[in-house]
């Protein structure tokens, strides 16, 4: 049997060198069912995780028999990285002997064909009967051997049938999980399903606020308070299988030196901590504030305020690890190393953007989806401030913190818009504090018109610098009273300023998602603080069908749960859970209600986009099995999860498919209404080249056939 857990281990994890099990050879000479050849036989099952140091030729599980202190290998890698499987002593005459050595060239063994993939968890399963001996690798069968058995009539029957497996004592850096010794030969795929152990990992897809370099190393701007930015990373909790899994643990991030991982201090002087964790517009020390696991993800915004150059240049990594438990590395995950700056100086070009008065055809569908306008592309005067201020109604208190007095400030920024104008860039002084910390009693009454204007420059490369979060409280509170004269060349200039032209499509929908999100909570809620989810689902799921002008396909009950993941509630919803279901839904059913986007989605015999899955729903959508995957070329369409409004990929189409290489591959599809093409699968498809160049296709329920 295995050794019992020691305190602050975690349900079967065990280290090798704890690994204790006794095996009766009794079991498998006489007697059992199943096996081939004489006798009964006995299965040794476990899941199996080797660190990134492990090394070829370390044996992983030693065999002792009762008398007999050498130690001889069960369970090995080989120098190619592979699983080998040893006879056992006492039971087969090809057992190993003590003048057996690395690399067993003289011994016999069975071995794995694969390799043995490093910080993964594999299941392992031996099954040995007197003259059989099994290896299979996560429930499969890849090697066997049949073997001569030794006599069944021991000279000692105390102790000959005694054989202990022990893990390797330090020489190799892995773990156990749920090993058992099964007396049923054949159990070994039906206790590979049962119970998989866990794993921590980021989801890289999900990050934001982040900008890569060409060598793999994150930029983050970090350092003082008025020049730090939000970053955002999803943390998974998921099983061997890569399935979410909803335990109740708590995961906590913390800053540490890319290259030794030691803890990153606070600075003589600076007395605030080096990771900061942004909850409801207010800043903690990270360590401080664990984030609960809700259906297997959670979700960080973080903050930096210590700088590289402040700390010898060196490179940073995000350190997550599980709470109150014991660390093993399968548990802990570590973000790509990070160069943490000080806020950078962009550059402006020296034409400022052309202020339109009139909205296209196209900007008219964002802006109203259908509602809101007359024919002529004039706004109603129900839905729109009557107020013609120009950029004034933007209220700058909400988004801007001014500092000190009031004249300085006005004169440096001005200053900065002279800079644009005479040198085709701006430097910006810190005269702005993170968004996050707003100061309420800082106001602007946008009486005088050059400081308006000044003011609204300002604004524009706030909006073009900061995060998800703070872009999304500056359009709560400009949206309400913004004119849409305005608000189109608000989103013009961001979209030129920031080299993003998905920016505009995001600032155009504001006003209207921010109005009908407020309508349907008031119906949902009926003025109370929360809601029943499943009261709440019928009028999301009429909205759905309005907004996105579909007929024939709404919302299945798998959506809904992926609907539920996204805003992280349980059987009830209050506003701010629904705020996030709302700000991923509408971007995705203003992206539907395009006619050929429209068509894609109504069709469903095949279904041609797939829509409201996972990441991991649609990998495994694209495997034959879960080491197998399908023919290169087939793939499935889907919204990412992650990306909600005012993301410039909100309600953007993504391409989950098998590339040339075998592997998988994920990549966003633009849908910029200002591509007359979007819409065509073969357009769309057409922005990623490989796709096109792999030929044929499986057709598939979930993946589909060009």
């Amino acid at each position: 049997m295995a050794a019992p857990a020691e305190p602050g281990e975690i349900e079967g994890y065990l280290g090798l060198r704890d690994v204790r099990v006794e095996l009766d050879l009794g079991k498998a000479r006489g007697g059992g069912e199943g096996g081939a050849g004489a006798g009964g036989g006995f299965a040794v099952c476990f899941w199996l995780y080797l660190s990134g140091s492990a090394r070829p030729s370390p044996v992983i599980l030693h065999q002792i028999t009762a008398g007999d202190g050498n130690k001889l290998p069960f369970l090995a890698l080989s120098e190619g990285n592979k699983l080998l499987l040893f006879p056992l002593l006492r039971l087969h005459k090809q057992a190993p002997s003590s003048s057996n050595s690395s690399p067993w060239t003289d011994t016999t063994y069975i071995s794995a064909v694969n390799e043995c993939p490093l910080e993964h968890w594999i299941h392992v399963g031996c099954e040995v009967t007197e003259n059989v001996m099994r290896l299979h690798i996560d429930g499969d069968l890849v090697a066997e051997a049949h073997l001569c058995s030794l006599s069944s009539q021991p000279d000692n029957q105390d102790d000959a049938y005694q054989v202990c497996l022990l893990g390797n004592n330090g020489k190799v850096d892995g773990y156990v999980y749920n090993i058992q010794v099964l007396s049923m030969i054949g159990t070994i795929q039906e206790q590979y399903a049962e119970n998989p152990p866990s794993k921590l990992s980021i989801d890289y897809s999900c990050c934001d606020g982040i900008e890569e370099g060409d060598d793999g190393i994150w930029c983050i701007v970090g350092g003082k308070a008025s020049c730090r930015r939000n970053f955002m990373l999803e943390v998974v909790l998921t099983n061997a299988f890569g399935e979410h899994m909803n335990k109740d643990t708590q995961i906590v991030a913390s800053l540490v030196y890319a290259d030794n991982g030691a803890l990153v201090e606070k600075s003589r002087d600076d007395a605030e901590p080096p990771l900061l964790i942004a909850c409801e517009g207010l800043e903690y020390p990270a360590e401080s504030r664990p984030l609960p696991i809700l259906r297997g993800r959670a979700l960080f915004k973080l903050k930096i305020s210590q700088l590289s150059s402040k700390c010898d240049n060196k490179l940073f990594r995000i350190y997550f690890s599980t709470l109150h438990t014991r660390k093993y590395p399968f548990l802990e995950a570590s973000s790509k190393p990070i160069r943490c700056i000080s806020r950078g100086r962009p550059s402006r070009p020296l034409s400022a953007a052309k202020r339109t008065s009139s909205a296209t055809v196209d900007e008219i569908h964002l802006l109203n989806n259908g509602q809101g306008l007359d024919r002529d592309g004039k706004a109603n005067a129900c839905s729109l401030s009557q107020d013609q201020s120009s950029v004034a109604c933007l209220h700058p208190s909400k988004f801007l913190k001014v500092e000190g007095d009031g004249t300085e400030t006005h004169k440096m920024v001005s200053q900065a818009r002279k800079m644009v104008v005479e040198a085709q860039s701006v430097r910006t002084e810190s005269t702005m504090s993170d968004s996050d910390s707003i100061d309420a009693r800082s106001s602007w009454s946008g009486s005088d018109k050059d400081e308006a204007e000044t003011l609204s420059d300002a604004m524009i490369f706030r909006y073009c610098l900061e995060g998800t979060y703070e872009r999304s409280t500056f359009l709560k509170g400009a949206a309400s009273s913004i004119n849409v004269d305005d608000l189109i060349t608000l989103a013009n200039e961001v979209s030129l300023y920031s080299g993003c032209s998905h920016h505009r499509n995001q600032i155009l929908i504001s006003k209207q998602l921010l109005e009908e999100g407020a309508v349907t909570w008031s119906i949902i809620s009926k003025n109370k603080e929360r809601a029943l989810w499943s009261s709440a689902v019928p009028e999301i799921m009429s909205n759905f069908m309005d907004i996105a002008h579909s007929t024939n396909r709404g919302l299945s009950e798998q959506d809904l749960e992926v609907l539920r993941g996204i805003a992280g509630c349980g059987d009830d919803l209050g506003r701010n859970e629904f705020d996030r279901l709302w700000y991923w839904l509408y971007p995705v059913a203003v992206s539907l209600s395009k006619d050929k986007i429209n068509s894609l989605w109504g069709c469903t015999a095949p279904v041609w986009i797939e829509g409201l899955i996972t990441t991991e729903e649609a990998e495994n959508a694209l495997r034959s099995s879960r080491e197998l995957l399908k023919k290169p070329g087939t793939f499935v369409l889907r919204f990412p999860t992650t990306r909600s409004w005012p993301h410039p990929d909100a309600g953007s189409l993504v391409v989950t498919y098998v590339g040339s290489d075998n592997s998988i591959h994920h990549r966003l599809l633009s849908l910029d209404v200002s591509d007359a093409r979007a819409g065509s699968l073969q357009d769309l498809l057409l922005q990623e080249p490989e796709l096109l160049q792999l030929g044929r296709v499986d057709r598939l329920p979930t993946a589909m056939k060009y």
